[in-house]
């Protein structure tokens, strides 16, 4: 009975040492923990006091961004920078985002539990390779728990890279409204004032003789332009900030955007170009059949008058079936 006794009271001192045990190793835990997540916030802190956009490599990135636990999130620019990689659109985004980070520091929003980084290729390729990015820029929300989502990658190829959309996403995110604070640009102010100066100049320079100001030919072609450039979508371009080009999945360079709710920036001046052949071919038909003169001239600048409209009419017709889905009608080309 004694002996029974004995076997319980060791069996259960066993018991009471393996719990102490198993708390002694979780308070050990998260000991390491607390002092790991305070070591690396600290990190990210000091960085972040630098400069608002932190530059990370591959190491840092792992330390500082994918290490859990983590009390903060961070947005991060995955982008190619040099000039070997042919990225075109790489420095304009990322002006873009340095203007969201800047406007972050300084207003009442700002928060230490939100920072701004960047990862370029030449410095992280592994860390390219193990996301299956294949293009740049990209920008992705890292939350401060959890996996990061769909959500949480920018569609950059449908709202563009312009700061305001950075910063209507990333509010989306992180519920942290961002009210964007441009830099004062006097460019366009400084070029106004030059283009009146110079054109008041020539009116000065040519007071006595302004007879070029009845140039119905000047006027038309001026106006034409005006309005090539509107409707081809570069006041689109000027809001959004879309990329030049696209490389695809394949690695194939898209030209024009396969849907309607977007556009590249080559694409509007490609539109820019078909509209402008387009209207030549009617200019040559109109001239050939209400001017005077030789008929032989005549017919020839209706016939290429009549090949360009009705080819380059197909062409644009056919870039706009690409883009809405579902648009039956064509014309000469599919």
């Amino acid at each position: 009975m004694a002996k029974g006794n004995l076997l319980k009271l060791i069996g259960l001192t066993g018991f009471v040492l393996l719990l102490t045990f198993i708390n002694l190793a979780e308070c050990q835990k998260k000991k390491f923990e607390s002092s790991s997540l305070t070591d690396r916030y600290q990190q990210i802190m000091d960085l972040s006091s630098k400069r608002t956009v932190i530059r990370l490599n591959g190491n840092k990135y792992r330390e500082l961004v994918r290490s859990s636990p983590r009390n903060y999130s961070v947005v991060v620019m995955f982008t190619a920078m040099s000039a070997k990689r042919q990225c075109t659109i790489c420095r304009h985004a990322l002006d873009e985002y340095q203007i969201v980070a800047n406007s972050f520091r300084y207003q009442q929003a700002f928060t230490n539990q939100l920072f701004f980084s960047l990862v370029d290729f030449d410095e992280a390729q592994d860390v390219f390779q193990q996301l299956k990015l294949n293009t740049a820029p990209v920008l992705m929300h890292f939350p401060a728990k959890g996996k990061p989502k769909k959500a949480d990658t920018m569609d950059i190829q449908r709202v563009g890279f312009a700061a305001e959309a950075i910063s209507r996403w990333v509010g989306e995110q992180t519920e942290i409204q961002i009210r964007v604070l441009r830099p004062p640009n006097y460019s366009a102010t400084i070029a106004l004032v030059a283009l009146f100066a110079v054109i008041g100049g020539l009116l000065y320079l040519r007071r006595n003789n302004l007879e070029f100001l009845y140039n119905k030919t000047m006027w038309g072609v001026l106006s034409l332009f005006l309005v090539f450039t509107m409707t081809s979508g570069q006041m689109w371009n000027h809001i959004r900030g879309p990329p030049f080009v696209h490389r695809t999945n394949t690695g194939n360079i898209a030209y024009v955007h396969g849907s309607s709710q977007g556009q590249f920036v080559l694409e509007t001046y490609i539109v820019m170009g078909i509209s402008a052949l387009t209207v030549l071919g009617m200019i040559l038909l109109t001239e050939a059949a209400s001017g005077k003169g030789d008929i032989k001239k005549r017919r020839i600048m209706s016939v290429v008058g009549l090949g360009l409209m009705a080819f380059f009419f197909s062409l644009i017709l056919s870039i706009f079936r690409s883009k809405a889905g579902g648009y039956p009608y064509s014309f000469l080309l599919k």
